[in-house]
């Protein structure tokens, strides 16, 4: 009887967090005057995501009456704060116990539920600022805090804009929540098995197939589902066996799955909604930034693409047998109505100038209607427990989150860290250059990323991080995305690799041996970020003549880079040179209009250079191929 009771109250928990988003999105609560401002709003959500986290993720193998008790403690703390959150801004000076005490319970709440839906190691980062936030005041130095009474601190995090209901919670709820419910409609309505069977149609029969599928089906699918993790979830169990059935080592098919799936978070046109974000703070339009992610997001995949081609030539695995594939065409003729959706939101967004959390919406509920035409009948209960307490499922880590970013941001601003960290990149970047500078962020991105939801990320880093570089005359556009880039890398990275983890697991391969061949699938993302920092032209910004050059040389390294999955199968100390030499050639050439120019036609030489090179050696292989066949 318990067990049922903690079920249902769960799932309770759960469809209440999309149902709240979506209402909040269309701005019901207005139509009933309620007059809730965005803090109340958040704080709903939060509290229930909290409460969902004790359940479904109970202290024992199964919930019981102390998680239940737990869960609605948790839950109530915080929506005593919706409750009285104006009347407390009308009395912030005062903090009487009434704030304060139910402010201690439901921050430790929240840590516990961070611990819980995220894990320890982002828990304990929030932990080691919330700790700096009370006691900052007696460390030495620099890092020397500058310490508010602890009520004063409590009451901050719990209740102001600045602390935990603030930027980022706002931001997950009124924007990243429309697309996390719209990647989930895409799941339930069928347009996922839509997009899976045209890119098997597409590309399931050519050689090494199933893994260029996962390329097609998660750059796809990624862009809108604003999470790798669910992106590996929807795809990865449906790409990753095929890719083991036709020859790929476990290691490589959960590797090629969760670059692809994490390369979805970059894709325009909606790059998990961090797009709209990344507008956001620099107050352009969300077009700009589409077009600006284009061109890197092409090198990513087009790299990805030959070194998958690569993998499957040295170890000689083929496609599927074409009599086994969907047909691309009959796949397109009865799904293209699953493409509407996406070209509503593109026009709702830029042509009639919606908020992108309404437009995301927009695009969910024609995606609804067109389940409802296609299947000749309303949702059953199940489609409807899927999408509502799906979502909420997918909802819960990235809000949990959110809250622990709402301290890490209110604590680094009220303790005067985050003007310490800024200051001291760019001392750094003064004693020893821009280079040095972005070395440097990029391992705190990586570092301070590490398992957080791309959107959460992105917002958490680029508050702390983005003035020192704009500071040192860095374009806006190409530090944003720097940080975007970098922080999106650390579901890639060890030790944490969160991306290779989960993909790992359903490859039932290692995840240290998933994670390096991720590293190694990876290079492009990585190397990029660093040539539109010091050539925009990358990123579209600059004239036609520079963007030609730019386009040139970047897209010959990518191809260089691509070689690489095919020197590594020679082996030994031939393989390891080949791979060094190869990655050399492809800073070399990619960075070309930074040692020449962005106009200079000596850039063109290397890019040139290794074109001619590399028809060479096709030309070599094809009729060796043709001559060891006759």
């Amino acid at each position: 009887m318990t067990d049922r009771i903690c079920h249902l109250a769960l799932c309770t928990f759960l469809a209440l967090m999309p149902l709240w988003g979506i209402l909040w999105i269309f701005s019901v609560p207005d139509y009933f005057q309620l007059g809730l401002v965005s803090e109340q709003a958040v704080i709903i959500v939060l509290g229930l995501g909290i409460a969902a986290a004790f359940l479904k993720y109970p202290y024992g193998e199964k919930a019981g009456i102390f998680d239940m008790i737990i869960a609605v403690i948790g839950c109530g703390v915080w929506l005593w704060a919706a409750l009285n959150l104006q009347e407390w801004y009308l009395d912030a000076a005062e903090r009487p116990p009434k704030m304060w005490v139910p402010g201690i319970i439901a921050v430790l709440a929240m840590m516990e539920g961070i611990r819980k839906a995220a894990g320890g190691v982002i828990a304990g980062i929030v932990w080691v600022i919330l700790i700096y936030g009370f006691l900052g005041n007696h460390l030495p130095g620099v890092i020397e805090a500058e310490v508010f009474p602890p009520t004063k601190t409590l009451v901050y995090l719990y209740t102001d804009v600045n602390g935990i209901p603030g930027l980022v919670l706002r931001i997950i709820v009124e924007l990243v929540l429309a697309f996390i419910i719209f990647g989930k409609m895409m799941d339930v309505s069928g347009a996922m098995k839509f997009v899976n069977d045209l890119s098997l149609g597409l590309m399931g029969h050519r050689r090494g197939g199933p893994a260029k599928v996962a390329v097609v089906a998660s750059s796809a699918f990624g862009s809108i589902s604003g999470s790798t993790v669910a992106n590996i979830m929807s795809t990865g169990v449906v790409t990753i066996p095929m890719m083991k059935e036709t020859g790929f080592q476990p290691k490589y098919a959960a590797a090629i799955e969760a670059v692809a799936s994490n390369g979805g978070q970059i894709a325009p046109p909606v790059m998990g909604a961090t797009a709209f974000i990344i507008a956001e703070f620099l107050e352009i339009p969300y077009g700009e930034v589409a077009l600006a992610a284009l061109l890197p997001a092409i090198i990513y995949f087009l790299v990805l693409f030959l070194q998958v081609d690569g993998v499957a030539v040295r170890f000689g695995i083929k496609g599927l047998p074409k009599d086994q594939l969907p047909n691309a065409w009959k796949v397109l003729v009865s799904g293209w109505i699953y493409l509407l959706p996406l070209a509503v939101l593109i026009y709702v967004l830029i042509g009639l100038g919606y908020r992108a959390g309404l437009a995301g919406m927009y695009a969910c509920g024609l995606l609804l209607i067109f389940m409802i035409v296609r299947n000749r009948r309303l949702p059953n209960w199940e489609e409807w427990k899927g999408f509502f307490v799906g979502g909420g499922e997918n909802l819960v880590p990235l809000v949990m989150i959110g809250g622990g970013a709402g301290v890490i941001i209110g604590l680094m601003n009220s303790t005067g860290l985050g003007f310490q960290l800024s200051l001291a990149l760019t001392e750094i970047a003064q004693a020893y250059g821009v280079l040095a500078m972005l070395v440097l962020t990029a391992f705190i991105c990586i570092l301070l990323g590490m398992g957080m939801q791309t959107a959460a990320v992105y917002v958490v880093l680029v508050s702390i991080i983005a003035p020192a570089l704009i500071d040192m005359k860095i374009p806006g556009l190409a530090a944003h995305m720097f940080i975007f880039y970098y922080g999106l890398l650390s579901m890639l990275t060890p030790p944490v690799a969160v991306a290779s983890m989960v993909a790992a697991q359903i490859a039932g391969s290692d995840m240290w041996r998933t994670g390096l061949v991720g590293l190694q699938l990876a290079a492009a993302a990585f190397l990029m970020p660093f040539l539109w920092v010091f050539n925009p032209a990358l990123l579209l910004q600059g004239t036609l003549e520079e963007i030609i050059y730019v386009v040139i040389t970047t897209v010959t390294a990518g191809i260089v880079i691509g070689q690489m999955t095919k020197v590594v199968g020679s082996g030994g100390m031939v393989g390891s040179f080949g791979v060094i030499g190869l990655l050399v050639a492809a800073i070399f050439i990619g960075g070309g209009t930074v040692w020449y120019g962005t106009t200079h036609p000596g850039a063109l030489i290397p890019a040139g250079t290794a074109l001619i090179i590399l028809l060479a050696m096709r030309i070599v292989r094809q009729r060796k191929i043709a001559a060891e066949t006759e």
